[in-house]
């Protein structure tokens, strides 16, 4: 409680976050430490190399910032799109912070902070590829479009092609090997994940849109029914987006095209 007052002092947490001494800020507090699960693939959001084992991406960067202005420090748990809502309702994070898009079907389970990103829906194809050199080639008979399952792509595709076959998988290394292998003409994916594509492989090639398809926010996600927790996250993220931190931690990670600071 001695904690929850200083942050009241400090400005850093309002009377109605502070509220409900059985919230998961408190809880946060007396372990000492913030669970932050994440997507340890996620190029420039929540990425882990797989050399040195060290964790990078703004999600990455924002969660030592949310554990710097609890004054607890940050333990990052290992999770996915597919185990998102059971890795929260279940108890092991407190929060996930790994660009999670905010969608319906999460919304119904999940209570999401204010938005920090925003980013559409861009495809990945091989420059060799015949069949498809552009956005206008992708719904046509023939063409299968891979999509990683649990992530809110699959539902965009579902909707959104007519002619073109959609081919779910597992993980995003899968859709991967589905292009390069010629099972798939192409993939989609979002911003972020597109600049890890165009970094690390010569033969991909970027395919967008004429206009901004299914434009999604990113933010933070946790377990329902707790509104004083929801609210320190929230007066966290408008913290970092008026004093700079956000767009600092956008620009260190080449996201500055889809931050969000309204």
């Amino acid at each position: 409680m001695k904690f929850v007052l200083s942050l009241l002092a400090l400005g850093l947490v309002t009377v109605g976050a502070a509220q409900a001494g059985d919230s998961r800020l408190a809880r946060v507090q007396a372990a000492k430490e913030v669970r932050v699960c994440i997507w340890p693939d996620y190029y420039s959001i929540s990425y882990r190399d797989t050399r040195t084992g060290d964790l990078s991406g703004i999600d990455i960067d924002m969660a030592k910032q949310l554990g710097k202005d609890l004054g607890v420090a940050v333990r990052f748990v290992d999770s996915s799109f597919r185990t998102l809502i059971d890795d929260l309702i279940g108890d092991r994070c407190d929060i996930s912070m790994h660009g999670v898009g905010v969608t319906p079907a999460r919304k119904e389970k999940l209570a999401f902070s204010e938005p920090h990103l925003r980013s559409g829906v861009f495809a990945i194809a091989t420059k060799s590829s015949k069949a498809v050199k552009t956005w206008a080639d992708i719904d046509q008979p023939g063409v299968v479009v891979a999509a990683q399952a649990g992530t809110y792509m699959v539902d965009v595709m579902k909707n959104t092609l007519t002619k073109a076959e959609l081919l779910v998988v597992g993980t995003p290394e899968a859709r991967e090997q589905e292009v390069m292998s010629g099972r798939a003409d192409l993939f989609m994916t979002d911003y972020p994940y597109s600049r890890k594509m165009l970094a690390r492989h010569d033969w991909a090639v970027l395919l967008t849109p004429p206009e901004p398809l299914a434009p999604t926010f990113y933010a933070y996600a946790m377990a329902p029914g707790d509104a004083a927790w929801v609210a320190a996250v929230d007066e966290f993220v408008a913290r970092a987006k008026k004093d700079g931190r956000l767009v600092k931690a956008a620009e260190a990670n080449g996201l500055t095209p889809i931050v969000w600071l309204k």
